[in-house]
């Protein structure tokens, strides 16, 4: 059974399909944080925003894989090909080869949204790696590299990552309490080096899930 902890239809906030009709489909559970704040200060990655814990989010719950595919196809509600982002957590914890043959059975676009540390199973049509630190990256080529940015671990730093096969490149301002510079920031660098773009969490300004 897949456990997962909501599906919803709603617009892709962030990256390069901002503004894209998607259903996001939020796998439970992740490699690099518990998702309890007891232990946040001891996790891999320290500065999520996101509840992955459970099975209570709308549309939450144990599913196969088929009738995952359906939920998706209802939620979607429409005669043309559906746009599904599959996220987490680490959806790779749980997303199989099989699953994702059905869900191209069935036509969809499918998208993706990784930490890096797990290997992508073969027919997914767009893949957004955002790395984190503490963490081994296996994966070195995907549509889109997403960086949380500033970062304190030196390893995080843009540069470190020039020689990662990516379409697309963007810095997201890290969301605390000194968003306002960390967007500045993000922006400077982004200036002096053309081949990064800012990547603004669109869906938190506009109020959307």
């Amino acid at each position: 059974m897949l456990k997962v902890k909501e599906i919803y239809l709603t617009k892709q906030g962030e990256g390069y399909h901002t503004g894209q009709e998607a259903v996001f489909c939020r796998f439970t559970g992740c490699n690099l944080w518990s998702g309890l704040e007891k232990d946040r200060h001891k996790a891999a990655c320290r500065f999520c925003d996101t509840d992955f814990r459970g099975v209570d989010g709308v549309n939450g719950g144990r599913y196969t894989e088929l009738s995952l595919v359906k939920k998706i196809q209802e939620i979607w509600g429409r005669e043309s090909s559906p746009f599904v982002v599959f996220t987490g957590g680490e959806p790779l914890l749980q997303l199989k080869k099989s699953f994702i043959d059905l869900c191209k059975h069935r036509n969809f676009y499918v998208a993706l949204e990784t930490n890096g540390t797990k290997v992508i199973p073969s027919g997914i049509d767009w893949v957004c790696v955002s790395p984190k630190p503490r963490s081994t990256i296996v994966i070195r080529k995907a549509s889109e590299l997403k960086l949380v940015y500033p970062q304190r671990e030196p390893e995080m730093a843009p540069e470190n990552f020039v020689d990662f096969d990516a379409e697309h490149r963007y810095l997201q301002p890290l969301d605390n309490k000194h968003q306002k510079y960390n967007i500045q920031l993000a922006n400077e660098y982004c200036q002096h080096h053309p081949d990064w773009k800012v990547s603004i969490q669109t869906h938190k300004i506009l109020g959307i899930p």
